[in-house]
């Protein structure tokens, strides 16, 4: 709850959520300043037949965060990140693909832009709060800070906030936490936003099309990566056109004979290796996951949580392992499939977030091929 007269930034994205959060906490008698980061050029987008597209954080959605902003009568700002966006989010996101990983570039959007570089602005207009519209709340329990999913379980978005340090989470507040969708949607309807049922977007903001093997070839060229297909047994089965077009369960595009159906089960991109397998090699016991923030304090001995390995997947218990380096294992109760480098793996305790860090390795997969 944030206390009426308080000064609030609003990180303003042009959708429901953060339009919703905005109108919320004026209406509560809160100090509001609307801020939208302005973070790709998509003036110079185009897709194979020269349409142009909209998406998260587009320029439609500037415009639409500063129609918001007008109708609320509050002060709004754009802040141009679009060099660090480049160099810190889209960079990864190639080398990630490039070294035969699968990026999450909303998690680093978050933690780099929204999280640091934003907050630091807000700030530095001493705001005593940054608000967003993710789902998910900040509690304050025992003299810390406890970061625990939105009450609407389908909306959930504490995946890709494990990054929050205590620090952070001081002058971090998630307004829509308690709430569900359809309420979000319903206080827009009442306080007459123009946002109200506008869709939600699921693209990359930067590839809009949903084409990021385009995106990534426009980037990097084409022809780098090529390379062998191969079995976990070791038999070449066919060629490739870069490792970057695959990733960790895929089935389809494989275009190869075989009396089992086959799915990319590791990609070894110092070799330019895809490596295929039945759905029995999949199934991986543990994994190795690196620069691991804990938003409680580190345990000193292994823990017994649940895991998840992607955004749409169901937490696993697992037992995590701290290794000393930053990072740790996590040994899953029963096998799971689908565990994929570059991911994030976020650990819970029920609701609560304890930490997590970005998966480096499935152990058991057949990635040395």
């Amino acid at each position: 709850m944030i206390e009426p007269g308080k000064k609030v930034v609003v990180a303003m994205s042009g959708g429901v959520d953060s339009s919703v959060a905005a109108a919320l906490l004026k209406e509560q008698g809160c100090d509001v300043i609307g801020m939208t980061m302005q973070i790709w050029d998509y003036s110079s987008f185009t897709a194979e037949h020269g349409e142009s597209f909209g998406s998260c954080c587009s320029l439609d959605d500037v415009y639409d965060a500063r129609r918001v902003a007008d109708s609320l009568q509050i002060p709004f700002y754009v802040v141009n990140f679009e060099k660090q966006f480049t160099e810190e989010v889209i960079a990864r996101f190639c080398d990630d693909y490039f070294n035969g990983r699968t990026p999450n570039p909303c998690v680093i959007c978050n933690q780099l832009l929204k999280f640091e570089t934003l907050l630091r602005r807000a700030r530095e207009l001493q705001a005593d709060y940054l608000v967003t519209g993710h789902y998910a709340r900040i509690m304050h329990e025992s003299g810390l800070y406890a970061l625990r999913k939105g009450r609407d379980c389908n909306k959930d978005q504490t995946y890709f906030l494990f990054t929050l340090t205590q620090e952070q989470m001081q002058y971090v507040r998630f307004p829509l936490g308690e709430m569900t969708k359809n309420d979000v949607r319903k206080h827009a309807a009442r306080l007459g936003l123009k946002v109200a049922e506008k869709p939600e977007s699921q693209d990359i903001c930067f590839v809009p099309d949903g084409d990021y093997v385009r995106f990534l070839e426009e980037q990097r060229g084409t022809g780098t990566m090529n390379g062998d297909i191969v079995h976990v047994n070791g038999q070449v089965l066919g060629r490739h056109l870069g490792t970057y077009r695959y990733t960790i369960g895929q089935r389809r595009g494989l275009g190869l004979s075989w009396p089992q159906p086959l799915y990319v089960v590791g990609i070894n991109a110092a070799k330019r290796h895809v490596i295929v397998g039945e759905k029995v090699h999949l199934a991986v016991s543990s994994c190795s996951v690196g620069s691991v923030n804990w938003v409680v304090e580190a345990p000193g001995q292994p823990i017994d949580a649940t895991c998840r390995i992607r955004y749409r997947h169901h937490e696993v218990p697992s037992r995590i392992t701290t290794l000393g380096d930053g990072s740790v294992k996590v040994v899953f109760k029963e096998a799971q499939s689908g565990v994929t480098p570059g991911q994030a793996a976020v650990f819970y305790d029920g609701d609560r977030v304890l930490g997590g860090g970005w998966i480096l390795e499935a152990n058991g997969a057949k990635c040395d091929v």
